[in-house]
């Protein structure tokens, strides 16, 4: 499996171990943006959610717990530390179809305990919500959009997008995607396949490589797949810690626009065609 899951404290000994020069990678050159004005950070962070109604309410809360538990995590706090400026930018929002995305943590520092903990409160707290139709791309676009008023300066700016369906609503996700990359984001993914796909529902088999071939791409881009629900924490725990010490084991670094898709691009379209006409 090209994305696996990796024991958390082994991750964090690497991303320490990168400057020995241990065969891992540290994201370069477009991602660098030093000429744009803002608070100094290690990275710029948003974390995109799916709450379309393929996610059912425990698969929501499982999710949120996640983002919760990583975000406090003692692993999460070291690799923090490590940084150039020992300090992040995150926000988190939610998105299902092209006409739902809300924003429920705006932009925060992240560099210690604190405001880790006032992050992962606020996540918390936030009433549940959920939505028809699944876009992808729309949520690649819309977390784009939001680096713009971000009111930081990030080494890296990265889109962690989460979700359990193909784009079928919107724009092509291939599209968007390729939009995003041009601006020098990175886009890395979480694929829940906690399903069996059936014939009444819009999943399929190979979400993860949907996700690797479609939806993912820029410098040291990765997916984690979920397919255990008690994946859940240490996923999302070990995808946050990559992407904070930005480092990435060549091996999962995906190419995605350097060969042909290995799954149809507009899989989601073509179902929700087949079924509904439109």
């Amino acid at each position: 499996m090209r994305a696996r899951l990796c024991i958390v404290a082994t991750v964090v000994a690497l991303a320490a171990a990168a400057a020995a020069g241990l065969g891992f990678a540290a994201p370069s050159g477009p991602q660098l943006f030093a000429e744009r004005s803002g608070v100094p950070v290690d990275v710029e962070l948003v974390l995109a959610v799916d709450v379309s109604y393929s996610m059912d309410p425990d698969e929501q809360a499982l999710q949120r717990e996640g983002y919760i538990a990583a975000i406090t995590s003692p692993e999460f706090m070291r690799a923090l530390r490590q940084g150039m400026h020992a300090k992040v930018a995150m926000t988190y929002f939610e998105w299902a179809g092209s006409h739902h995305t809300q924003v429920i943590v705006p932009w925060r520092v992240i560099d210690g305990p604190e405001t880790a903990d006032s992050f992962a409160a606020d996540i918390a707290r936030a009433r549940y919500s959920r939505a028809s139709r699944t876009s992808v791309s729309t949520a690649l676009l819309f977390g784009a959009s939001l680096f713009d008023g971000s009111g930081f300066r990030g080494m890296r700016r990265v889109i962690d997008v989460s979700g359990d369906g193909v784009n079928n609503n919107g724009p092509i996700v291939t599209v968007a995607r390729d939009e995003v990359l041009a601006k020098g984001i990175t886009i890395n993914g979480l694929p829940i396949m906690l399903k069996r796909p059936m014939t009444t529902t819009m999943d399929i088999d190979n979400l993860d490589v949907y996700f690797e071939d479609c939806v993912i791409g820029g410098p040291g881009a990765f997916v984690i797949p979920i397919k255990e629900r008690h994946q859940f924490k240490e996923a999302i725990r070990t995808k946050l810690i990559l992407e904070i010490a930005g480092i990435v084991p060549e091996a999962w670094v995906v190419p995605a626009q350097a060969r042909a898709p290995r799954v149809s691009c507009t899989v989601g379209e073509q179902i929700w065609r087949d079924r509904w006409g439109n």
